[in-house]
């Protein structure tokens, strides 16, 4: 009997879009005090983008996880989402998708509690952001089944390494840096 491979496709689908959305909030993220290229991004407008695609991302990583209950090929058991190493496939690499996710959630709970928790203690917890990254990374790599997706790890990886490096040798990056204007 042939199994049907729709909810592993959308699992793998929901998958590539969920780690496409976190590097991008990533990104977001470093630009909100960063000025990369001389851009004139606002503050407040980063940080609303950043946080839009922090949500969509835990949405499509909510969804990766539920499409993988469903799909016959695996058999990931519920506890397999929260409980990291409970997975009957690739324990460890699946697990650090797992750690991923929830370390992802405490940080996007962390801007509701910026306040009570203080801008210091705030800022140290988002810099757990660098581990989600790394581990969804690892997990996608590790874990993922689609060998032409790597172009899509090593970009990520290359964007958020060069926009972190820039954000670090500029603390933040000028603030008044002339956008170059191209001539009519």
């Amino acid at each position: 009997m042939k199994t049907d491979p729709t909810f592993w496709l959308l699992a793998r689908a929901t998958g590539l879009t969920a780690y496409a959305l976190i590097t991008a909030s990533v990104l977001a993220g470093l630009t909100v005090k960063s000025r990369p290229l001389g851009t004139r991004i606002k503050a407040a407008a980063a940080t609303d983008l950043h946080r839009f695609l922090s949500l969509l991302a835990l949405g499509t990583i909510a969804i990766h996880g539920l499409v993988l209950t469903l799909d016959q090929t695996i058999k990931m058991p519920l506890a397999g989402l929260v409980v990291p190493g409970l997975s009957p496939y690739r324990p460890l690499a699946t697990g650090l998708g797992v750690l991923a996710a929830e370390l992802a959630a405490l940080v996007y709970v962390s801007f509701s509690l910026r306040r009570r928790i203080g801008h210091r203690n705030w800022r140290r917890l988002h810099y757990v952001t660098f581990a989600v990254f790394a581990a969804a990374t690892v997990h996608g790599l590790a874990a993922g089944t689609d060998t032409w997706a790597f172009g899509l790890y090593a970009g990520s990886v290359a964007a958020v390494v060069s926009l972190t490096a820039w954000r670090m040798i500029t603390k933040g990056g000028p603030r008044n840096v002339p956008v170059p204007q191209i001539a009519s």
